[in-house]
């Protein structure tokens, strides 16, 4: 049988190497809570610019951050005048008191009296200090949140291949509700600390310097068993922090793939391996906590002991005529107070470094780089004359006939009507560098043609259509719309002349209605229920039990994926957008509602140029051109017989002697 190890043993060997990186994000992103699990060790890159940004954030609203101030500075005054007042009550009134054969209570009472005020003003202080703060630090957390929320609407879509959902929530979560608790009580408690462990020590080197001197070498002890203690928890706690990430990662793991489990009958083993992950947590928690928990008891009992030592000294000072018993009492009283602000600060400067640490990564995504948008061109709505003349409209008014606005040299405007020429001139395009995704596109679609893209999983069929909405920046190449360089376009107008309807479909909390406004939000009812026929979604609205105010949550769960996809495509006809694409936007639907949706497509199709993108052939017959893509570069471009009499790719995958990866 193998020998038990003891506790310190145990303790020595898990402190005897440290392989976890206190800056590894990989092992924070899954935390969700447990024992630690709120404390972020990750050291700050930049304390004092991160906390000099943090308090602009509060400073913004400059009347309740000065008068934040202002009751701190009463609350620690009052709080420190309150202790030093002691000394000439007990000296002057107390004292004499007692010797003196006629007992008048008056004059005390009166110090007393005066005593309790100061201890009533500063409570007071203190109450209207949390409050105020709490109200400062929401203010300041919201303008934060809004802040970030703004600066994510403008960043590029490679910035969100990057980072996962959970990540840029856990910004709007944990990061900022760790600044929010920084500027409540943190930063606060932090500066009333040292205002008050200052003030302390000035008080009690007032009283006595020789006595100051003996508990100036207790406090430097403490600090260095504090300081060596808590190196070695921290290890610990880095370990708890990685544990509990495997721990929740792996509960994570099995829950999406339950069934999984259960089909493979893997609920022993899945047990197993929770068992260890949990275990291996349990283990480092009990040690960390450990470590954690001695450290101020030790500082309590070295506090202890120089309270005696400065009690026997002081005894004999006061004996001795060089010390007052006011001194001596007060003076012991400062050693029972002077070590509560150092265990604020301690507390509060983790907190306060995990605040900082949450903000530099709020303020790395505010600070980030826009998405560019450079383009002089804007598309705005206008009145087309009988000879073709255009005019802009006025703000909101709709006609129905978009055009190109593209400024001239000498500050007049030139306006090109929108009509849905496409075309994508020796494009390369990568993800990553170096590794080429589309390897010299030239495709071009006319006004009101249904242009095809087919061609195996990875090809680059969806990367044409993200570039032609510039979602990404091709690395060399001319996209052009309408003859204009969609680099020259403004994005907000290039985007808001293409539809797009995906395989997923993403619907938002909200009423029928709602979600097919979300197209177009100045569009009217009529125009909604217009484009919900057009899709051929009218008839299924119309069977929910609250018809058009059927209210959506959970991604439109409480609908199936075929009404999803017509409610897509219902938003997108209400905007009657010049170009549309859709990106194998039935896929996953069955053959029956299939159909039903291909003449909801056909009806938004009809007089817009289209590209789609499909997998199953059957539904590109019809396209003007088919363009068969392979390893990022077109191998073949036709019409549905041309291709056929080729006998070429398209022809192996149409006839089903090759498949579609």
């Amino acid at each position: 049988m193998a020998e038990k190890k003891s506790v310190w043993a145990q303790l020595k060997e898990r402190l005897a190497v440290d392989s976890v990186d206190v800056n590894d994000e990989k092992i924070y992103k899954d935390v969700r809570g447990g024992p630690g699990g709120g404390r972020d060790f990750r050291r700050p890159k930049d304390v004092k610019g991160t906390l000099v940004r943090v308090l602009g954030y509060a400073g913004r609203n400059k009347g309740l951050f000065v008068l934040v101030l202002a009751l701190m500075l009463v609350s620690t005054g009052c709080s420190l005048a309150a202790s030093y007042y002691l000394r000439p009550l007990i000296d002057d009134y107390i004292v004499p008191l007692i010797k003196s054969p006629e007992k008048d209570f008056s004059a005390l009472a009166g110090q007393l009296g005066i005593l309790a005020g100061i201890y009533l003003a500063s409570a007071v202080a203190t109450y209207f200090t949390s409050r105020t703060c709490m109200t400062l630090a929401q203010w300041a957390t919201n303008a934060l949140r809004r802040d970030l929320f703004s600066a994510l609407q403008d960043l590029p879509v490679s910035f969100f291949d990057q980072h996962t959902h959970g990540e840029l929530m856990s910004r709007f979560s944990n990061d900022a509700d760790n600044v929010q608790m920084c500027l409540e009580q943190g930063i606060v408690q932090f500066l009333s600390g040292i205002i008050t462990f200052v003030g302390t020590v000035a008080l009690m080197i007032s009283l006595s310097w020789k006595l100051f001197c003996l508990t100036l070498l207790t406090i430097a002890l403490s600090f260095g068993l504090v300081r060596g203690i808590g190196r070695y928890s921290r290890i610990l706690f880095k370990k708890q922090q990685a544990s509990l990430g495997a721990l929740n990662g792996y509960i994570e793991e099995m829950l999406d793939g339950l069934k999984v489990v259960k089909a493979f009958n893997y609920e022993e083993r899945a047990k197993a391996g929770f068992d260890q992950c949990n275990d291996e947590y349990r283990e480092n928690a009990i040690f960390a906590n450990f470590l954690g928990s001695i450290i101020f008891p030790t500082m309590n009992a070295v506090m202890n002991i120089c309270y005696a030592v400065t009690a026997v000294l002081g005894g004999f000072m006061t004996v001795a005529g060089s010390f007052t018993i006011g001194s001596l009492g007060v003076y012991l009283n400062y050693i029972r107070q002077v070590t509560m602000p150092i265990n604020m600060m301690s507390n509060q400067a983790i907190n306060l470094f995990s605040a900082i640490a949450g903000a530099e990564r709020i303020f790395a995504i505010i600070d980030h780089e826009p998405e560019p948008d450079d383009g002089a061109v804007s598309l705005v709505t206008v009145d087309r004359a009988p000879d073709g003349t255009l005019t802009e409209t006025g703000h909101g008014e709709r006609t129905g006939f978009w055009a190109w606005k593209m400024p001239r040299p000498d500050g007049t405007y030139e306006f090109r009507e929108v009509r849905g020429s496409v075309r994508l001139e020796d494009v390369q395009f990568s993800y990553v560098p170096e590794k080429p995704v589309l390897k010299g596109i030239t495709v071009w679609a006319d006004p009101g043609q249904k242009i095809a893209f087919v061609g195996s999983t990875g090809a680059g069929k969806t990367t044409i259509t993200n570039l032609i909405n510039r979602f990404y920046e091709i690395d060399s190449g001319r996209i052009l719309f309408d003859g204009i360089d969609v680099k020259d376009i403004k994005k907000a107008g290039l985007r808001r002349s293409m539809g797009i309807v995906l395989q997923d479909t993403n619907l938002f909390t909200g009423t029928v209605m709602e979600n097919i406004r979300y197209g177009k939000l100045d569009a009217t009812d009529e125009e909604c229920i217009a484009a919900a026929k057009s899709a051929n979604a009218h008839g299924f609205i119309t069977r929910l039990p609250d018809g058009y105010q059927t209210m959506i949550t959970g991604n439109g769960q409480n609908l199936s994926q075929g009404q999803r996809q017509l409610l897509a495509i219902a938003r997108t006809a209400v905007a009657k957008h010049p170009v549309l694409i859709l990106d194998e936007a039935t896929s996953s639907i069955d053959t029956r509602t299939e159909k039903l949706i291909d003449r909801g497509m056909d009806a938004l199709m009809e007089g817009r140029t289209v590209f789609v993108i499909a997998h199953r052939l059957s539904t590109v017959r019809n396209a003007q051109a088919i363009v068969v893509i392979e390893q990022g570069q077109i191998v073949e471009r036709g019409s549905h017989e041309e291709l056929l009499d080729k006998q070429g790719r398209y022809y192996m995958l149409y006839t089903g002697q090759s498949e579609l990866d």
